[in-house]
This record gives C-alpha cells, structure tokens and sequence, in this order.
C-alpha cells in the first residue's frame, strides 16, 4: 500500500493491520503524540465522506491501496492565528485609508485592501473552525470575554453592512464602519491572539 501526508508519500510499514480502518487507527495513535489529527481521507483517489467512513474501514489493504490523508497540528493552528493576528493588527490602520481612497478616486486601491482584508477574515474563520479539534486551542482564544464563535456572530452582520456600503458606494458608511465598527474588533482579536499564543 502506498500512504501520502498532506501529499508527500511516508514510507509505512504494516504491523499486522489489515484494514484501511486498522491503517487509520494506527495512524491516528502516531499523529496524537505529535499534536496532529486527520481532516480528510482519501481512498484510491476517492474522498471519504462521512457517509462513506463505515464501508470505507472495512475495507482490506492491498498492494495497490493508495491512502491519502490531509492532516493538521496544533502548531500549525498556533502559527495560522499569530499571522492573522499581525495582519488583522496592520489591517487596522489600512480601514481607516478607504473611505479617503474612494474620495480621491483610488477605488482600485481600496478594492484590494478589501479584498486582501476578506482573505484574512476567511482564512481566520476556516482556522477557528479547525482549531475546535483541539479544544485547548479554540477554549485559549477569548475576544474579550467572548469565545471565537460568539464574537462572529456578532461581528458578521457589521461585515455584511461594509460589504454592502462598499458596493453601494457610501463612503460615509464605509468609513463609519471601518474606523468605528471594524477597526476596534480587529485590534480585539490581535490581542486576544496574542495573549494566547
């Protein structure tokens, strides 16, 4: 059988395991001891779904098997959430730049910030999710007093208004909501990261 990690093939050398379930039980005992668990599976070039997991296991391991795991570590997570944290804290300064941009005409330049400002926010929230697979992680990162998933649900809709004052072109709005909604969260969350990790 052939096992590849996050794409890079590991040599493996089977100590009785007969399954792909037994395969995946061994693998996660090793990955746990290193801070690391599974995100996804991939079986002979098939991604396990949920629904697919129980038939998958029982399958036997053969000399052709190709198993492909994404994995993740908590260092990783750690790491992720410190640079977001860095560009969430220059971010801060840059908001308060739009609605200036957008009078002088400069809408590119604000487009991007926007832009490059909404990756951050995605890439945040995809970590935060992954993080809930190490709970000391998620639990470490309170938003004042607020847990990860608190703090967004109140802060999407402010999100959501921006992103609808910016397509509309309301500089007012875009420029009240970047200094006095926006940019007071993210010097929150830059902290809040910084105190944990």
């Amino acid at each position: 059988m052939e096992l590849r990690v996050n794409g890079q093939k590991i040599d493996i050398t089977l100590e009785g395991e007969k399954t792909v379930g037994q395969v995946l039980k061994a693998w996660e005992s090793e990955a746990a001891k290193n801070d690391a668990t599974t995100i996804s599976i991939k079986l002979n070039g098939q991604e396990i779904s949920a629904d697919d997991f129980e038939s998958a296991i029982q399958k036997p391991i053969e000399d052709n098997t190709l198993l492909e795991l994404s994995i993740v570590t908590k260092a990783e997570i750690q790491a992720t959430f410190r640079e977001c944290g860095q560009a969430f804290e220059n971010y801060v300064s840059q908001l308060k730049e739009i609605p200036v941009l957008l009078q002088s005409g400069k809408e590119a330049a604000a487009n991007k910030t926007i832009a490059d400002f909404a990756e951050v926010i995605d890439l945040f929230c995809h970590t935060a999710a992954l993080s809930a697979l190490f709970p000391d992680v998620y639990q470490a990162v309170k938003i004042g007093d607020k847990a990860i998933e608190t703090f967004f649900e109140e802060f999407a809709p402010v999100l959501k208004d921006f992103e609808d004052a910016f397509q509309n072109k309301d500089t007012v709005s875009v420029g009240d909501l970047a200094e006095y909604e926006i940019s007071p969260r993210l010097e929150e969350i830059s902290s809040a990261i910084k105190q944990a990790f």
